[in-house]
């Protein structure tokens, strides 16, 4: 038990919501259909949920061969800004080939999630899981490592967006709407955003060991800034003409209401892509931080504050739409 927590920690559970939340969200749109199956749909949550995990590990495993984290670690030493992965194998508390064995692990329990959802939702289950495998190992691994070719961000948006809620409603309901689709593109734009601001935040890093990202790509800051409005602002507007057209509910438009965190992201990106100090003092709206003051301590409030407002803005969008949907469907079956 102890080393099953300590992988799951380090397989960076802190990041769940951004795969867990939009599952649940596709779940309860899904619950509405005849076919919904409750245990069906739990499995195919257990295994979303590990082959986050997993994928997580996978990412540090190919970080690691490629010595991104030694230039992080180099960095970080010399006094520069970088976010540094894999600090469990500098430390010497695991090695490279326990981080493979947990890896396969956890991608292995989320395939057996998989098969189970297979022998009962039939092939189009194992073609979104297969897609996704692939997908997800492409991000850092050979041979695309898109990732390191500035298309990471938009990858792991198809893959936690569309890719994601589309397979999650198929596993619980075997039915495919249009409202899914327009949903599940704007909690990929959502999740683009979190990997954004990370980007953007570890360009200099990024750059040191030779990892094109999205905002390395973009390289001004014109066209950074405007990339970081488009994933901030975007999925509220695809919101407000989805409604006007009646694909999604009127209540959907009470995710409006996290506009101020949007808002404030793109301000707080500015700043930091124009060098400028700011104060990082969290305040209720924008959601659960952790624990602060420790990563204040250890330097990482620079980072983590504005990683922790993306996270939490789409962590929220699934919270509304998917309290929406369970008050929607109360009211079917109380009427």
């Amino acid at each position: 038990m102890k080393k099953l927590l300590f992988w799951i920690k380090n397989a960076r559970s802190i990041a769940l919501p951004q795969s867990l939340l939009p599952a649940i969200l596709a779940i309860t749109m899904a619950a509405k259909y005849e076919e919904f199956s409750l245990w069906l749909s739990l499995i195919a949550l257990i295994g979303v949920v590990f082959a986050h995990l997993g994928m997580n590990l996978a990412d540090d495993f190919f970080d690691y061969r490629q010595k991104t984290t030694e230039i992080r670690s180099q960095l970080t030493d010399s006094g520069k800004k970088a976010h540094i992965k894999c600090h469990y194998l500098l430390s010497g508390e695991a090695t490279e080939k326990q981080l493979l064995m947990a890896m396969c692990s956890f991608l292995a329990i989320a395939g057996t999630c998989g098969f189970i959802v297979l022998l009962f939702r039939g092939w189009h289950i194992a073609l979104v899981a297969i897609l996704g495998l692939i997908l997800g190992i492409q991000y850092s691994g050979k041979p695309l490592k898109l990732g390191y070719h500035g298309l990471g961000e938009v990858l792991i948006g198809i893959l936690f967006g569309p890719l994601l809620m589309i397979g999650m409603q198929l596993a619980a309901s075997k039915v495919f709407d249009q409202s899914i689709l327009i949903v599940s593109i704007c909690v990929g734009l959502l999740v683009i955003n979190i990997l954004y601001s990370h980007s953007i935040m570890d360009m200099f890093a990024d750059e040191k060991s030779n990892k094109m990202t999205l905002a390395r790509l973009l390289k001004n800051r014109r066209p950074i800034l405007i990339a970081s409005a488009l994933f901030n602002l975007l999925p509220f507007c695809i919101i407000v003409i989805s409604t006007i057209l009646g694909i999604t509910h009127w209540s959907s438009l009470i995710t409006l209401l996290l506009l101020p965190m949007a808002i404030y992201l793109i301000y707080s990106l500015t700043a930091f892509v124009d060098k400028k100090e700011i104060p990082l003092e969290p305040k209720w709206w924008m959601g659960p931080m952790g624990e602060f003051e420790k990563y204040k301590a250890a330097n990482m409030d620079w980072f983590l504050m504005r990683w922790l407002v993306a996270r939490n803005l789409v962590s929220f969008f699934c919270l509304i739409l998917t309290l929406s949907n369970l008050i929607i469907l109360l009211k079917g079956l109380l009427s």
